[in-house]
């Protein structure tokens, strides 16, 4: 079942799901980046390719594309001349364009991503896209909107509107563009091997489940093995609580999941994740313990952020590991990560690891997430484009930093 987008107000009249503004309209050129195999044997029909050689031909664009990160169709030495002629005549492998790249003190970057449009389109749309490294992996955080169909409180994204939904081609574009400015494509010559970025988080900009069929082909690919190859194991997606798409995000896609949770009283949670009022705790818990395969191998993610004095008592802690019971869970206790204009403040350090120490005891993960790039606003719920604000002179700065990089 598909949710239907529609602007829904509660009876105080709180927008709870914002419409989309604007619809995707694409290039003259469309790139054939996010398109499944069915779907390029289809355009290399369109071209003129005989049905005797499409799934020869797909293999090998798939190989080019996803495996060696190819940018044209010139690098694709397998494929005849002729044919990489209509290809180039007709379509393009472009990503969205890196308008300005932001590097943290702790090594995090965050990018401002252009997306590619047709003529119709009066304003660029722009995303922004985070890696974040660690010792023991690269973990990329993908936006799924143009902004976000939710409003919560504590979240920055959430403040602004929501343009439009993604396309496939645009949300694995994002992992593409990571692997360009890491040069962490199959043939990269590095030292110690292995890729740079590991993981994958649903986690920027936009209600994933907002936009499932998008947010599900593009995973699928990311997943592939004949092409990017990051286990499903390594791919999370996080939902703010879209109920009924919950169980078929297990169904369709299989990937890890995350619950944006943050509070453990439907009346605070109405407040903070004003969704809440249309898909109570208990109701969003319950599809939780439906997740096609949750287990203690492949527990369910619940995000906490812990906003001072607001959820982060003792009395929290305990409702929490109640309300838990019975779901294979680790709970990820996020610092608040202040924004400009924001009301909360993040909870005291001892007051985290009293509320950390006491889940951990009942027996639940209870890992404090490390705030990482809060100096470049790309801290979990800090992404909002925040490059929009500046001058055209300090926009053009970061852009030509990005492309010197």
């Amino acid at each position: 079942m598909t949710v239907e987008l529609i602007e829904t107000t509660s009876p105080a009249g709180l927008v709870l799901e914002k419409t989309p503004l604007e619809t995707y309209v694409a290039p003259a050129k469309p790139s054939l980046i996010g398109l499944s195999r069915a779907e390029l044997a289809e355009r290399l029909g369109w071209i003129g390719v005989p049905p005797a050689q499409r799934k020869m031909r797909v293999q090998q664009l798939w190989h080019w594309i996803y495996f060696r990160g190819a940018t044209n169709f010139d690098e694709m030495t397998s494929i005849s001349k002729e044919t990489r002629a209509e290809l180039q005549q007709h379509f393009t492998v472009d990503r969205p364009e890196v308008v300005a790249e932001q590097i943290s003190s702790d090594g995090t970057r965050k990018w401002l991503l252009r997306l590619p449009s047709g003529d119709k389109i009066e304003r660029p749309h722009e995303i922004e896209c985070v890696y974040i490294p660690e010792t023991d992996r690269g973990t990329l955080c993908v936006s799924s909107q143009v902004g976000c169909t939710l409003n919560c409180a504590f979240c920055h994204t959430g403040t602004q509107r929501l343009v439009r939904n993604l396309t496939a081609g645009e949300i694995v574009g994002q992992v593409m563009v990571a692997r360009d400015r890491l040069n962490d494509w199959a043939d990269r010559d590095t030292p110690g091997g292995g890729r740079l970025v590991t993981n994958i988080v649903m986690m920027g900009m936009g209600e994933p489940l907002y936009n499932f069929d998008a947010v599900r082909d593009a995973l699928l690919i990311v997943a592939d093995n004949e092409g990017i190859g990051i286990s499903r194991r390594r791919i999370t997606l996080s939902t703010s609580g879209v109920v009924p798409n919950i169980v078929r995000a297990g169904d369709e896609i299989g990937v890890m999941l995350a619950i944006s949770l943050h509070a453990v009283r439907d009346e605070l949670r109405n407040e903070l994740v004003p969704l809440n009022r249309k898909y109570p705790i208990a109701e969003l818990l319950q599809a939780c313990r439906d997740y096609p395969g949750a287990s203690n191998a492949r527990r369910i993610t619940f995000e906490y952020v812990m906003i001072k004095g607001v959820n982060d008592s003792l009395d929290d802690a305990k409702l929490l590991v109640k309300l838990l019971k019975g779901i294979p869970a680790k709970i990820n206790l996020i610092p608040f990560n202040p924004w400009p204009g924001t009301a909360y403040e993040c909870s005291e350090w001892d007051q985290i690891e009293q509320f950390s120490e006491y889940i951990f005891n009942a027996g639940y993960s209870s890992p404090v997430r490390t705030p990482r790039g809060r100096d470049i606003l790309a801290a979990c719920g800090q992404l909002k484009s925040e490059t929009e604000k500046l001058s055209a002179r300090e926009r053009q700065a970061l852009r030509a930093m990005a492309m010197t990089d």
